[in-house]
């Protein structure tokens, strides 16, 4: 077996292990939490011992944990997601469908800004470094990295759509009913504010690691065969110094996909991270926790991508499998 196909098939293995122990704290938090979707729907009304207990019975909720944590794995196994305990029964998968599509596209926009601008900024200051212009992109990434997202997206939201200027929507109220072509004006503030969050982190791995690679010996042999400064930071520095960062971009990445729950929240996007906030509200079990798991496997896939895309782009990596 080839070794690059072995350390795929562990990985997957492990992935497959890491989701399985993800299900098992998710659906114990999830039953953990204080009340049920019975007393959801039912509110003020939840007081009615009988209406209660016969509307736990028809959602389910009366049978054994380990029954309904079985019965929801073994739906999950099978593609099937279950059924929402509060929006009328509806199927889980049509519900989420459009905010996964949603937050996919502002995941990408985000990441599509943040990385290439994380890159220009770690690699110049590596160049320039200990000059005013790494002086300034340091002082700026410490700050950036200080604030809670929510505070970017406030400030944001102060300077382009409400107090200073108007230029911008101060609620992205995606509707995905409509083209989104026509609606890309909405995820500017929200994408934005995740690119300010992300870009400090990346920009400054890069940094140290190109500041690393370039005080090394091949790197100093080049410059003395005369090799411009250009050539020996985007063909001999870079591609070894962005080997570290590919790791901190995939975590990155990785939170941008889970941890938008905030950034939705502000700017009203209908994505996973406002439907996990209204599922929790209202109890809805199998939607919570097909969100969480859903971002878990995310998580798990973007490490295995970035595991793999690490090995074929290290030439060291890659003659140690041989």
């Amino acid at each position: 077996m080839p070794p690059l196909l072995k350390i795929l098939i562990m990985r997957l293995g492990l992935g497959v292990l890491t989701l399985l122990l993800v299900s098992l704290v998710v659906f114990a938090a999830t039953q953990a939490l204080p009340g049920d979707a019975a007393k959801a729907i039912l509110g003020k009304d939840s007081a009615d011992t009988e209406r209660y207990e016969a509307l736990r019975k028809q959602l389910r909720l009366d049978r054994p944990l380990v029954e309904q944590y079985t019965n929801w794995l073994g739906g999950v196994v099978r593609g099937d997601l279950g059924r929402s305990l509060v929006g009328a029964g509806a199927n889980v998968t049509d519900l989420i469908g459009a905010r996964v599509v949603n937050s996919a596209i502002l995941v990408l926009l985000a990441a599509l800004v943040s990385i290439p601008i994380s890159i220009l900024l770690g690699a110049l200051s590596a160049i320039w470094r200990d000059s005013k212009f790494d002086n300034a992109v340091n002082m700026t990434n410490l700050s950036l990295a200080s604030l809670p997202e929510f505070v970017i997206g406030i400030l944001l939201v102060l300077v382009f759509a409400t107090a200073v200027f108007k230029w911008l929507p101060s609620v992205s109220n995606v509707n995905s009913l409509l083209p989104l072509a026509g609606q890309m004006k909405l995820f500017v503030l929200p994408v934005i504010t995740l690119a300010l969050a992300v870009i400090p982190y990346v920009s400054r791995m890069l940094r140290a690691s190109t500041v690393e690679v370039l005080e090394s010996e091949y790197v100093m042999m080049a410059r003395l065969k005369g090799v411009s400064e250009p050539r020996v930071l985007w063909h001999h520095a870079l591609p070894n110094a962005i080997v570290p960062t590919i790791q901190v971009i995939a975590i990155n990445i990785a939170w941008l996909a889970g941890g938008i729950v905030t950034v939705e929240y502000l700017f009203t996007f209908p994505g996973v991270g406002a439907g996990l906030v209204d599922a929790v509200a209202n109890r809805d079990m199998p939607v919570v926790q097909a969100l969480v798991l859903l971002m878990a496997a995310i998580y798990v896939l973007l490490n295995l991508m970035a595991d793999i895309f690490t090995i074929l782009i290290s030439p060291r990596l890659r003659t140690g499998l041989r």
